[in-house]
């Protein structure tokens, strides 16, 4: 591998990326403007005027955002790899490890590469911090969906960072452990102690992280537990027990979701949604959600992100040993000490440049699941509430009914509104 070929076909991936971003964010404004002035006619008789035109500002002005943070998200990624900004912070951390000389080389080395990928991911966080505050508390606050004050944002800020370093320092010790010590397979055995962790987080979430962030009580309305519970019976589905989730502390946006792993899963509303839906409604929502058991999507889904991590763990196990992966992007390579961590980063800040490539495939298949889960739902429970409440839903998050084509070919996890009800309605 020639380091002046890598970094070119970097480069061109980055530039390919980001101008195709650009590209698509421009059209979707374009389109999302010409369309302001009027609501679609097959939405004419459910959606306002004022409604629709929200979504399209909240829409063109989260657009608009999004170019600015991708320009600068580029030039950061560019100034971390070919610009050297990661060989000099490599620089800066491998001088300080001096300091743990007395503790052995073998806690020196570990010391250096924990050290190296914490401040890595410290400046990561600052650096994005402002976009992130302008997005909670200018975009989401002007629209009315931030119900979040700086005090609790800044709680949160401290409960996660306190929760990764709890969790990410373990698993990364290890991992990091692995790749100087099991042999040429490291990267098996890493991916295997990855999965597990994975699995271990899945089952551990709903009980002892989430709970830190949020309140989560029984439902308490009989009626709508009772409904809930038949449509668990009819679709063979069990789960631990149906929660309520203040959401509402935070936004205005409403949600339900499945929580957990295994015999650890947990049906949970937000508050939001509760207070929108109408029992009826919220069953057929809920339905759908089923729908993407029934059809295994999770389970599908769980396998391919276990098959792609052990294909990235492979190449990474091949990357890590080629002098030219650390040259190609920025960075000389440590003489005398452990490349496991620069490796890690390297691969972690270049693999989206040439993975954003598959992104169309990605949202087509998400799209099908999400029609054979409407599908489902519609069978279970009725196609009318669950066409009633998409439209609540979607006007009440401020969803735009009129996305360009090609952007939402491209992006669109689920179908466009227009897409998604005519399905309902056939």
């Amino acid at each position: 591998m020639s380091p002046l070929l890598l970094s070119a076909a970097f480069a061109f991936a980055l530039a390919a990326s980001t101008l195709i971003k650009v590209w698509l964010s421009s059209r979707q404004v374009r389109h999302v403007a010409a369309h302001r002035h009027q609501v679609p006619a097959a939405f004419a008789g459910s959606v306002s005027l004022a409604a629709h035109q929200k979504a399209a500002d909240y829409t063109i002005a989260r657009a608009r955002f999004g170019l600015l943070s991708l320009a600068f998200n580029a030039a950061i990624l560019l100034g971390w790899t070919l610009l050297g900004g990661l060989d000099a912070l490599n620089g800066w951390v491998l001088g300080a490890s001096q300091a743990l000389q007395g503790f052995g080389p073998g806690w020196q080395a570990m010391g250096y590469q924990l050290g190296l990928v914490a401040a890595f991911v410290l400046i990561g966080g600052l650096l994005d911090l402002p976009w992130e505050l302008w997005a909670t508390f200018r975009i989401e606050q002007a629209f009315g969906f931030n119900r979040m004050t700086l005090r609790l944002y800044m709680t949160d800020l401290v409960k996660g960072l306190a929760v990764g370093l709890a969790l990410g320092l373990p698993i990364l010790a290890v991992i990091l452990w692995l790749m100087g010590a099991a042999g040429p397979r490291w990267w098996f055995w890493a991916w295997a102690v990855w999965m597990g962790f994975q699995l271990l987080v899945m089952v551990l979430y709903p009980s002892l992280i989430a709970p830190l962030f949020n309140k989560f009580e029984p439902l308490a309305d009989a009626a709508l537990k009772q409904r809930v519970e038949r449509l668990m019976a009819r679709s063979g589905f069990a789960a631990k027990g149906l929660f309520v989730m203040d959401g509402s502390k935070r936004t205005a946006h409403g949600n339900a979701y499945f929580s957990g792993f295994g015999p650890a899963k947990r049906v949970v509303f937000l508050d939001t949604l509760l207070a929108k839906l109408n029992g009826g409604e919220v069953e057929a929502v809920l339905a759908h959600e089923l729908g993407h058991f029934k059809h295994r999507h999770i389970a599908k889904r769980i396998a391919l992100a276990f098959a792609m991590s052990l294909a990235g763990f492979a190449l990474l196990g091949w990357l890590a040993q080629q002098p030219a992966f650390y040259l190609g992007l920025g960075v000389q390579p440590s003489l005398g000490a452990p490349n496991d961590a620069l490796a890690l980063l390297l691969f972690m800040l270049a693999g989206p440049a040439f993975g954003f490539f598959v992104t169309p495939l990605a949202s087509h298949f998400s799209r099908r699941d999400e029609f054979q889960a409407d599908a489902y739902a519609c069978a279970q429970a009725s196609g009318t509430d669950l066409s009633s409440a998409l439209l609540k839903l979607h006007e009440d998050n401020a969803g735009t009914l009129t996305p360009d084509p090609v952007y939402a070919r491209f992006y669109y996890s689920h179908p466009p509104a227009a897409e998604r009800l005519a399905a309902l309605a056939s």
